[in-house]
């Protein structure tokens, strides 16, 4: 079975064609940058590998790019859309309504519509990405896997706010936490490189959204995003941790209202407030010349990820290893570096000789001496995906 599997992230289209059951993948592909006019669009088969730079202005223009490249007589793997047997979606939030993989109905679609206002950066593409694989691929059926599913393990005195107890049962308003298809598969990785079932590790993926995990034997039982895709770590346009009094200041005192707040939070903040930017790429490169903002807000960022190190590792009682996921965390020694250093207490020891080689493999970045292990280890949430969409329609 032929499983294309999208993965839109807020401002990224990932894709892969993988033959399932034999888990083979024939084609990789990267829409970056979407919504600007230097968008990057890279295809990968085999050992072909093919870089664009075009307009791309929405996830919609992406999702029919990446379906010329499929069908393309040099670049692409298929020669009909009927080729593909199943689509696999990763869909940010799930709310209370979906714990596991389901397939899409129309149901379904409202449903994801209805979390807008919870995810407005994901969802919508989302819905975009399955309504426009709709009428692309029409032999196909489609999945969608939440990113909120791995972290329904969470107890009752991590997802719950001290807000009044209607609001959670009438309302379902607590913490669901995201980017759990990543969590589960880099935490699965790690505990099968350790060889021990039994274990106490933090995940963190660092990317243009960014999360951590507090993972005991394998199931969440912590993690930084809430209510929504916006709260924790400082991302590439969204805020993170913020007073919420400062909402309450925005609107009264500068009399902007809830949407403009909402949009000043979700995609005017984190690194692209503090900086101008929203790519870390860039972010570095400045820093490196001497921009005094853009070196701060790698060390606002790396501070945010120490604070939930430290946390994280008293609720677990202990910790085996913390995992380095995802864009950023996968290829950016500096952030990997900032966010160890200084942690010496909590037996984490960073060797910067490896931390600087760059892999695809899963590795060891700690000194000799160091009491707990730094991982990275590289996501592939798209394998996660197939292995799911298979199971569910076999």
């Amino acid at each position: 079975m032929n499983i294309l599997v999208l993965n839109a992230g807020s401002s990224s289209l990932k894709y892969q064609i993988i033959e399932m059951p034999s888990q083979v993948v024939k084609c990789v592909g990267l829409v970056e940058r979407i919504g600007m006019e230097d968008a990057i669009f890279t295809h990968e088969k085999e050992t072909q590998k093919h870089t664009e730079f075009l307009p791309i202005l929405n996830h919609e223009i992406g999702l029919k790019k990446v379906a010329e490249a499929l069908l393309d007589p040099k670049l692409g793997v298929i020669t009909s859309v009927e080729e593909i047997k199943a689509i696999g979606h990763r869909v940010v939030h799930g709310g209370s309504r979906y714990s596991g993989t389901v397939v899409v109905t129309e149901k379904v679609k409202e449903d994801i519509k209805d979390l807008f206002s919870l995810a407005p950066l994901h969802n919508p593409a989302h819905l975009t990405g399955i309504e426009v694989a709709e009428t692309i691929f029409t032999a196909a059926k489609q999945t969608v896997v939440f990113d909120t599913a791995f972290h329904q393990t969470m107890p009752v005195e991590a997802y719950q706010y001290a807000i009044p107890k209607k609001y959670l049962e009438e309302n379902k308003v607590r913490a669901y936490g995201f980017h759990g298809t990543s969590h589960k598969y880099v935490s699965e990785k790690a505990i099968e490189y350790l060889g021990k079932k039994s274990s106490k590790l933090i995940t963190i993926h660092l990317g243009n959204g960014c999360s951590m995990a507090a993972i005991k034997d394998g199931q969440c039982i912590d993690t930084s995003m809430g209510f929504s895709p916006t709260n924790g770590l400082i991302m590439g346009t969204r805020s993170g941790d913020v007073d919420h009094s400062v909402v309450f200041f925005l609107m009264k005192k500068l009399n902007k209202t809830a949407d403009q707040v909402n949009d000043l939070l979700q995609k005017e903040s984190g690194m692209k407030g503090l900086t101008g930017f929203s790519d870390l790429r860039e972010i570095e490169e400045n820093a490196s010349k001497g921009n005094e903002d853009c070196q701060n807000a790698l060390n606002l960022a790396a501070y945010r990820v120490k604070k939930f190190i430290g946390a994280y590792a008293s609720i677990l009682n202990g910790l085996d290893a913390i995992i380095f996921t995802a864009g950023i965390g996968e290829n950016s020694s500096l952030m990997r570096q900032l966010s160890c250093q200084n942690s010496d207490f909590l037996g984490i020891e960073l060797d910067e000789e490896k931390n600087s080689i760059r892999s695809k493999e899963i590795r060891e970045i700690q000194t000799v001496d160091s009491k707990i292990k730094i991982l990275v280890v590289p996501t592939n949430e798209e394998l996660e995906i197939a292995k799911e969409t298979y199971s569910l329609l076999n």
